[in-house]
């Protein structure tokens, strides 16, 4: 079993409360202007190197070694600053990797390439390599782990909050403490917490939403009989003393808020029942029942534990912003093409990383987002593999009849269509499988519970956008059958319209294995504030052993993680309130999913070229039954949600795959 290095012994006040600050910095950020950064720089990041004098007491700072970088560029001499107190151990710096790209939505070979080049730069311009790491946007998965230990780190910091809302059944205490995380693979890596509620009290004292008074009250309320540990803050440093302007709620700017947290740090620094401490002492802080317990911190309704509010969650830089499937797809182009081509060429990669940054998929200006557009555009140009191609509909004569079931078959599929419901699967099993089909639709009534009552299909895409009815492609079709003359294959495909446009449908039937590729193209030229839904696979409860069912995919890491469903309740596509329409999601970062028991399974590939969708699962326990269902998704919507007209159909493909 791998396990982080061992740490050395540190003296910490015995009955005090025990503090430590981290501040995150980002020129990446998204409602930046790029002309605005050396404002930034001298607002901003000049006064956070001065606090710790200040204060008389150590801090940490965290950045990319894109944002080193780029400030610089801007002014080298608070690099050198940086360096110096680094050296003399006034400050300890965090690192994070090259981009803040979101680890959970990556490729590992990425997330890799990201975690080496941010060293590189850390060893070029601070004369160091840190040993703990920031969760780019406290986006956590179980399969980060290993990649964080082989890049040399020894510990993380990530959110307690959203993490610990799903563990009820964790010891409060446990926030006050440091922890160990369990990788997906055994190994374990030193935990440090961070508190949302803590940063959010120092920016309203700063942005004068309280006083003083309340301030310290709070910093009281969180003292204990025992020694504790708290992070005082845990986030940007852009927000004193200057605003990104991302939303017309932001405070008015008040002069003097680095003077404000220095006034409140530099008394509780003087207080002997407080004591600051770096992180890297804040780790040995383990003398106490409730400190270095090993964690999963993930869940199977929970997956990928993200910061903050419930409405913050993985889908806000997968499928929502003004183009996330669209950018996201083109950086997946690009890393097929860098990986098949093997280009080792540092410069591709780091490209490749800042492309997938966060900010370029949230509240990025229009400015920034038409160059950020332009760079895609020329490393697709660069490095990319060819995009796949729009299937072209052939001039076959539709089928006549008013049959409403369609049977499809071929050497290594039996299947039944519902026509009547724009050719749904009924019915799907390997042609030799005489067990009981492992998905299919379930119609009214299978359900006693009022909520389940309706008809359920595997197949099938939906759109929902707020107070207006939901579009589907659940409509009478007229298909189109004919046969692959070089492989076999049996192809059904049809056209159904909508009130957005047409949704053509191909339904490819493997001749040589128990294959389904389906390929839906939406000539949809707004699709304006909503979520999009496909695929839908509804699992037959018959057909599986329910106390051995699970999910397994990839969030980031090398190796898949494995959810165990017996006696979960799991709604990943439950909205969060009117603005945010799901509340978490999972990656299939390596472009698969598979669902099963002990016995069968089956998988969904998608074609992440194409449209990189994420996975949404929905399973729950009916009496001694479930339903559960695998849906895709390729949109969603949050407070980012920017809708732009698109000049081409929207083209989605993905694959079943029986496994029996």
């Amino acid at each position: 079993m791998k396990r982080a290095p061992e740490l050395g012994p540190a003296t910490l006040g015995s009955g005090k409360l025990n503090v430590f600050a981290l501040f995150h910095l980002n020129l990446a950020f998204s409602s930046i202007e790029e002309e605005q950064r050396p404002e930034v720089v001298e607002r901003c990041y000049w006064p956070l190197l001065r606090l710790p004098d200040a204060i008389d007491a150590p801090l940490a700072i965290e950045a990319t070694g894109y944002t080193l970088e780029t400030i610089a560029a801007i002014d080298a001499s608070w690099i050198a600053e940086l360096r110096r107190l680094v050296s003399t151990g006034r400050v300890e710096f965090i690192g994070s990797g090259y981009a803040q790209l979101i680890g959970p939505l990556v490729p590992a070979n990425v997330n890799d390439a990201n975690l080496t080049l941010g060293n590189v730069v850390y060893e070029r311009l601070l004369g160091i390599r840190p040993s703990i790491a920031l969760v780019n946007e406290q986006a956590y998965a179980a399969g980060l782990v290993p990649l964080y230990l082989d890049a040399g780190y020894r510990a993380l910091l990530m959110d307690w909050d959203n993490v610990a809302a799903h563990h009820p059944e964790w010891n409060p205490k446990l926030r006050f403490y440091p922890q160990r995380a369990r990788g997906v693979d055994g190994s374990e890596i030193a935990l440090l917490w961070t508190h949302t509620m803590a940063f959010q009290k120092l920016q309203r004292l700063a942005h004068g939403d309280i006083e003083h008074v309340d301030y310290a009250a709070y910093i009281e309320n969180q003292r204990g009989h025992d020694p504790r540990l708290l992070p005082l803050y845990s986030n940007d440093a852009e927000i004193f003393d200057f605003r990104p302007k991302r939303f017309h709620t932001e405070e008015a700017l008040q002069t003097g808020e680095w003077q404000i947290i220095a006034q409140a740090w530099g008394r509780l620094a003087r207080s002997a029942r407080t004591r600051f401490v770096k992180p890297s002492e804040a780790l040995a802080f383990t003398d106490n029942e409730a400190a270095n317990q090993l964690l999963d911190l993930q869940t199977a309704d929970y997956p990928i534990p993200v910061k903050k509010h419930k409405k913050y969650n993985i889908t806000r830089w997968a499928v929502s912003g003004r183009d996330d499937l669209a950018i996201n797809a083109a950086c997946h182009r690009l890393h097929r093409g860098l990986t098949q081509r093997n280009v080792n060429d540092p410069k591709a990669w780091r490209e490749l990383c800042y492309l997938w940054s966060s900010d370029f998929r949230t509240h990025i200006t229009p400015a920034r987002w038409n160059r950020y557009r332009e760079r895609l555009a020329a490393a697709e140009n660069a490095y990319a593999a060819p995009p796949t191609a729009l299937p072209e509909p052939l001039a076959k004569p539709a089928l006549r009849t008013e049959q409403k079931w369609l049977e499809i078959e071929t050497p290594s599929l039996c299947a039944v269509l519902n026509r009547r419901r724009g050719l749904a699967i009924h019915e799907i099993r390997a042609r030799d499988d005489r067990r009981p089909a492992m998905l299919g639709s379930l119609l009214h009534g299978h359900y006693d519970t009022i909520d389940l009552q309706a008809d359920w299909y595997t197949g099938n895409c939906v759109f929902e956008a707020p107070g207006t009815p939901k579009i589907t492609d659940l409509e009478w079709a007229e298909p189109h059958i004919y046969g692959d003359a070089e492989t076999a294959d049996a192809i059904v495909e049809t056209e159904i319209a909508t009130p957005l446009g047409p949704i053509f449908k191909r339904l490819r039937f493997a001749a040589h294995e128990p294959r389904v590729d389906f390929d839906l193209v939406l000539s949809w030229k707004e699709m304006g504030r909503g979520s999009l839904r496909l695929g839908h696979f509804l699992l037959n409860p018959a057909a599986f052993d329910l106390e051995r069912l699970s999910f397994s995919t990839h969030n980031g890491g090398r190796r898949a993680e494995t959810f165990p469903l017996a006696h979960e309740t799991v709604d990943h596509g439950k909205p969060v309130s009117f603005l945010v329409s799901a509340s978490s999601g999972l990656g299939l970062t390596e472009g698969s999913i598979e669902v099963g028991d002990d016995s069968r399974s089956f998988r969904i590939l998608v074609d992440q070229t194409v449209a990189p969708l994420i996975g949404l699962v929905h399973h729950e326990r009916i009496g001694d039954s479930i339903f559960s269902r695998l849906l895709l998704s390729a949109l969603e919507l949050d407070d980012t949600r920017k809708p732009e007209p698109s000049a081409t159909p929207r083209h989605y493909r993905f694959s079943l795959l029986l496994q029996t």
